[in-house]
């Protein structure tokens, strides 16, 4: 149960505010931009802090294996401290490290403010979403999430294009100034409009767990960036994986020993939960991958230079801003049974098309189909996320969203890293990517969330009906 500390400008948790969404919308969307906008700033920020772009890498990873590690006990911070209270936080600490990375004189000062962004934003996404669920009733759900899942779509596709600008025209410090006044306004918005839900009491800290845990984790994010990148010998990136699977198997004994484990496997017990948790992850992956994907074929296979590229594969986003004012309706229509298979299926058609192009093919045609194709992801995403949360009773809510946002976060990494493999294995360690390249990795791609459909079938036609409004 909640306590009594609340804001007196708290929306009515009858009605769908889009006040409070658009908060945890500040902290997505920060969170979102980070994992991207870097990369098109590598070599001016290696040349800066005199550095082989290579070595550069670090900067990435070390913001990706932060989550990781991090993400699992945001939901135990939350309820010792009160979600309000974490997410501001949260907040500050990822503003604050930002300002303190566009200073950076050195790598190892950039490195060490990157794991920092990492812990405030392994506790911003999944608190976030903690908070809304607390915040509206179920059958307000759909359209709550619609609004703050904004940033997870829009955040991979602007983030090349706002980095790319930036550090063109201004300085590659500003990527990171820019989260300054987004952080500010999000903290006091949150104080502002968001009640501080907390549980009047909560177990004891796993530290075992979460060492065993965030080792594996953070071994397994590790591996997944080496994965088909040829930055280490196979052999390394075999024993990670191997590492990983003992670490994060000696975890599952440990947590299916303990009463309160710092992230509850007994979780996957719940129909819905699961399927959103599994079949969702592999979505997931195909989502991870086409921003990945999507740039390099237009600018090795079309030959269209970074800001034609950035603002073709922009307009996805435009889709998934569409998509906000029907799922609420469609859920109700249809339930997640029928939307998450049939949606399923037109997603990994969707992806496959898109290899179909070719350079010849008229812009305006790519970019009808990418709108629909931002469309049709953003149905799926959302609907996904929100089954995760159908069956979830409150003193369970905090461990759900750690769980969830971990699969998440894991399966993110594997659609860039699966994508860049295969991408890899199909033109050699010295080879250029042509279209007839691109268009057997889509075709690859495109099969995760058709594979998916047959875990969504298992689902019940009434799962998740307090939440969807279907009779």
């Amino acid at each position: 149960m909640p306590d009594e500390e609340t804001s007196k400008k708290s929306p009515s948790p009858g009605r769908v505010s889009p006040i409070v969404p658009m908060v945890i919308a500040c902290g997505m969307f920060m969170n979102q931009l980070d994992s991207t906008i870097i990369a098109t700033s590598i070599p001016q920020i290696a040349e800066s802090l005199g550095e082989s772009p290579l070595r550069l890498n670090l900067a990435i990873t070390s913001y990706l294996i932060s989550l990781a590690v991090f993400i699992p006990i945001s939901g135990w911070i939350a309820d010792r401290f009160g979600a309000r209270r974490t997410f501001c936080w949260a907040i500050a600490l990822f503003t604050l490290s930002s300002a303190l990375c566009g200073v950076a004189t050195s790598l190892s000062m950039l490195v060490a403010m990157r794991i920092v962004q990492g812990l405030g934003g392994a506790m911003m996404t999944p608190v976030g979403r903690l908070i809304l669920i607390r915040t509206f009733p179920k059958e307000q759900l759909v359209t709550a999430m619609s609004y703050a899942s904004m940033p997870a779509l829009i955040g991979p596709t602007i983030g090349p294009i706002v980095g790319g600008f930036l550090t063109e025209y201004i300085s590659w410090r500003w990527i990171f100034f820019i989260n300054i006044p987004i952080g500010l306004l999000g903290i006091l918005l949150s104080l502002r409009f968001i009640r501080n839900f907390r549980q009047p009491s909560s177990p004891r800290f796993d530290f075992g767990g979460f060492l065993l845990l965030g080792a594996g984790l953070a071994l397994l994010e590790l591996g997944i960036e080496y994965l088909g990148r040829k930055l280490v010998p196979p052999a390394v990136d075999a024993a990670l994986f191997l590492s990983a699977c003992v670490l994060l198997g000696l975890y599952a004994w440990h947590a299916l020993k303990r009463a309160d484990p710092v992230l509850d496997l007994t979780l996957f017990r719940l129909r819905s939960f699961r399927t959103s948790t599994l079949a969702g992850g592999l979505c997931r992956l195909a989502i991870g991958g086409v921003p990945f994907l999507l740039p390099l074929q237009l600018q090795l296979g079309f030959g269209l230079d970074p800001l034609h590229s950035g603002l073709l594969t922009f307009v996805t986003s435009i889709g998934a801003m569409a998509m906000k004012t029907v799922v609420r309706r469609v859920l109700k229509r249809f339930g997640f049974r029928n939307l998450l298979a049939w949606n399923g299926v037109l997603l990994g058609l969707t992806i496959v098309g898109i290899g179909a192009f070719t350079k010849s093919s008229p812009h305006w045609l790519l970019l009808g189909y990418l709108l629909a194709y931002g469309f049709v992801r953003s149905v799926q995403f959302t609907s996904v996320t929100v089954l995760g949360y159908a069956d979830l009773t409150p003193p369970i809510m905090s461990k759900g969203t750690s769980m969830a946002s971990v699969v998440q976060q894991l399966c993110n990494s594997f659609g860039v890293a699966i994508s860049a493999m295969l991408l890899t294995l199909m033109v050699g360690p010295q080879g250029e990517p042509t279209q007839d390249d691109f268009r057997l990795v889509f075709v690859l791609v495109g099969l995760f969330p058709i594979l998916a459909v047959i875990d969504f079938l298992r689902l019940k036609p009434g799962d998740g009906a307090e939440v969807s409004g279907r009779d």
